[in-house]
């Protein structure tokens, strides 16, 4: 049996079609949160033809349990925790910070990788919609859309192709607005869904934004 998505591009051409509204606006911005938001959130930025930028965010593992996620740092210098997963697993205050200090390491890194260390261009009074290849906890997602609350846009929306049914429910609060292709229940990971789900580099994700960045030169 076929998953929905052949792979991440096309799972960014499907979730466009429910964009739609969005698309020939000049107040539109879409963020992709890299590695694996990028090309699907190219495919949503070339058919609404709005700009694309990343935002860079960290998941905070659990040391040894890595799928326990206590929450995610985000560009910004924003950290949300998952205080329900800190509480039940008892997880030391000493932990939280020392895989604090490295994600947000790993985070300024990749800021400096892909020249993301600062806005491109001002979120503020705009339509920013923010994209990834999934959601299962949504804690990644949830620090981004924290971090991009600073930035006052007139509108955040939440937009992947695959999220677990009670991940959107909670969204539709955290957001102005949550988007998705397909809700599956149960949701045990986001690859599952796809027919091809590599790893991505550094290196895609320079080829995705300089392919994204000749687009927008060469029809602006």
């Amino acid at each position: 049996m076929n998953a929905p998505f052949t792979d991440r591009r096309h799972a960014g051409q499907l979730l466009a079609r429910k964009l739609l509204t969005y698309s020939r606006r000049d107040d539109v911005s879409v963020l992709a949160l890299p590695r694996g938001g990028v090309p699907v959130a190219l495919e949503v930025a070339e058919c609404l033809e709005a700009p694309l930028d990343i935002f860079v965010v960290r998941k905070l593992g659990l040391p040894g349990h890595e799928e326990f996620a206590m929450g995610a740092v985000a560009s910004g210098g924003i950290r949300v925790l998952n205080q329900e997963v800190i509480q039940k697993l008892r997880i030391p205050a000493a932990v939280i910070e020392a895989v604090t200090e490295s994600e947000f390491s790993e985070l300024h890194r990749r800021e400096r990788v892909y020249g993301a260390g600062r806005p491109v261009r001002s979120f503020a009074g705009r339509v920013v919609i923010i994209v990834d290849d999934g959601m299962a906890t949504g804690s990644s997602m949830e620090a981004a859309v924290a971090a991009l609350r600073e930035h006052n846009p007139a509108r955040i929306v939440v937009a992947v192709p695959v999220t677990a049914v009670d991940t959107f429910a909670r969204f539709s609060r955290i957001a102005d607005e949550i988007v998705a292709v397909i809700t599956p229940e149960p949701l045990s990971s986001v690859g599952e869904w796809y027919d091809s789900f590599p790893q991505l580099s550094d290196e895609d994700v320079h080829t995705l934004l300089a392919h994204a960045k000749h687009a927008t030169s060469t029809t602006g």
